[in-house]
């Protein structure tokens, strides 16, 4: 499958109106996509299909929520994709490590910085801190930083 067949793949999971082309030199990314948790497993499975692999997950805290960050990248040139996902305070997402290996140890580590739970995962538990740890440093309410931006003041209005 081609990165153009991934976008025409995108188009069926998502709104299209969430999928942004972007410019790769400025941006580092050639695709930016907004999706719900639900919508995930298939991206992951699509961007699989097309030779992309899983670069990384991360995580941000926002007043509101949280969203995760997933990076898929192949070798060819323009194809680094970049898919956030909103989650609520207190919610999941589900695992992708069934379609990527590598989701494990990124997964482990935004569950052990952010408090982000993976529902399905194998083996969540803390990857770098202490196992009886009761914080997570990554998160805006621990020690005296404080979230100051909502998801709007950062990206502006998505259907803008």
């Amino acid at each position: 499958m081609s990165f153009d067949d991934f976008r025409e793949e995108l188009r069926k999971v998502v709104d299209p109106a969430a999928i942004r082309a972007s410019d790769h030199g400025i941006k580092g990314y050639s695709l930016e996509v907004t999706a719900r948790s639900d919508q995930v497993g298939r991206i992951a499975r699509a961007a699989r299909d097309t030779d992309l692999f899983l670069e990384a997950i991360s995580g941000v805290d926002f007043t509101d929520c949280f969203q995760v960050v997933y990076f898929f990248n192949g070798f060819g040139a323009g194809s680094r994709v970049q898919v956030r996902v909103k989650v609520n305070k207190g919610e999941s997402l589900p695992t992708i490590s069934t379609v990527y290996d590598a989701a494990l140890w990124h997964e482990r580590e935004v569950f052990d910085l952010f408090g982000i739970a993976f529902d399905n995962h194998p083996n969540l538990r803390r990857l770098l801190l202490p196992e009886d740890a009761d914080f997570h440093p990554l998160r805006k309410d621990f020690g005296k930083v404080h979230a100051v931006r909502s998801t709007d003041e950062i990206y502006g209005d998505p259907t803008a």
